[in-house]
């Protein structure tokens, strides 16, 4: 029998909870048996929420929490003041090793201070990004960071890009994934000062199967396996794919049901045509990673859904198994000793 994964998932976190969360745990057990799910959060409201409900006891538990950090609260003010907070507890519990992985579609901003705060870098890792899966066309992609670091500098792009080849070649199986960062053009001498420093020095990092720049119309085309950027530029990346995706879909459907030829012709390509738009469906991959962290937390979307819990909640089984945690740490501290 494989080694049980225990995942922490912050009950009391996004628009959709507690309902959304409680779903998500009692699919993800039902279809992963090496799965353990600590629910973290008001238990009065979790132990309601779970009534009725078929699942097996044993790989739900539930730990209490009395406080819920809100999306509109300072985050450094809210990790040290809400001390009994899902949040807090449950990383707490990741720190403590209890636990392997906390889950939260709660506020980002205490996810961020309490990953860094509580379960703490990895030693040598200088900031911890925010790494989400992409839909391309051929396959996915992970955008590294999107949201942690709006003031990086070269130094930490440079380990973004080796932290995301570890990710990418250990998790989804790409061996020597492509790297490219995000500019305005193709030219090495093109972009910000930020991209001007860090791309000479990404040419010559070892390990590292860099490609250049990429421009923001080839990431769909899955023209890099790893898309480094800073978190400003990440986030806009893929709040506009998350918003152009939505827009495109809704439109598709509109116009397929717009006369009654569309409709015929739409019962013949619904079946081709979902299996397609579910390829591009970002809740497919599951939440964002905070890599480089000691234990492993994860980021869903705010409005996640059962099936996006349910799929972050079979994603940390995978970093699990594959050690990425570790894997990182050995890459840095042999970067730091090929140093001194």
């Amino acid at each position: 029998m494989s080694e049980i994964t225990t995942v922490v998932l912050d009950a009391m976190g996004g628009d959709n909870a507690p309902a959304a969360m409680i779903d998500g745990a009692i699919d993800a057990i039902s279809k992963e048996k090496n799965v353990k799910v600590i629910l973290v959060g008001i238990e009065d409201v979790i132990r309601k929420g779970l009534e009725g409900k078929t699942y097996n006891p044993e790989q739900i538990e539930i730990v209490n929490a009395t406080e819920v950090i809100e999306t509109a609260e300072p985050p450094v003010h809210a990790i040290r003041r809400k001390k009994d907070s899902s949040i807090v507890v449950g990383m707490k519990l990741v720190k403590e090793r209890k636990a392997d992985a906390f889950v939260s579609a709660g506020s980002s901003g205490a996810i961020l201070v309490g990953g860094q705060v509580i379960v703490g870098r990895i030693k040598g890792v200088d900031r911890a990004p925010l790494a989400p899966l992409i839909p391309t066309e051929k396959g996915v992609s992970l955008l590294i960071d999107c949201g942690a670091n709006v003031d990086a500098r070269p130094a930490h792009l440079l380990q973004f890009a080796k932290m995301g080849s570890i990710y990418m070649e250990n998790v989804l199986g790409i061996k020597d994934p492509k790297v490219g960062i995000v500019n305005i053009g193709a030219e090495e001498e093109k972009g910000n000062a930020l991209v001007k420093d860090t791309f000479p020095q990404l040419k010559e990092l070892p390990g590292i199967n860099f490609i250049g720049s990429v421009e923001a119309r080839e990431i769909p085309h899955g023209q890099a396996d790893v898309i480094v950027c800073e978190a400003f530029v990440g986030n806009v990346i893929l709040k506009l794919y998350e918003g152009l995706g939505a827009v495109l879909v809704d439109k598709i459907k509109g116009g397929m049901m717009s006369t009654l030829r569309s409709k015929i012709g739409a019962l013949l390509v619904k079946p081709a045509l979902k299996t397609t738009l579910k390829t591009f469906d970002a809740t497919e991959y599951g939440g964002a990673p905070l890599l480089g962290l000691n234990g492993l937390v994860v980021k869903t979307h705010g409005s996640a859904k059962a099936k996006e819990v349910t799929n972050t909640i079979i994603q940390c089984v995978t970093f699990k198994q594959q050690n990425i945690s570790e894997k990182i740490k050995a890459s840095i501290q042999a970067e730091e000793a090929a140093a001194e």
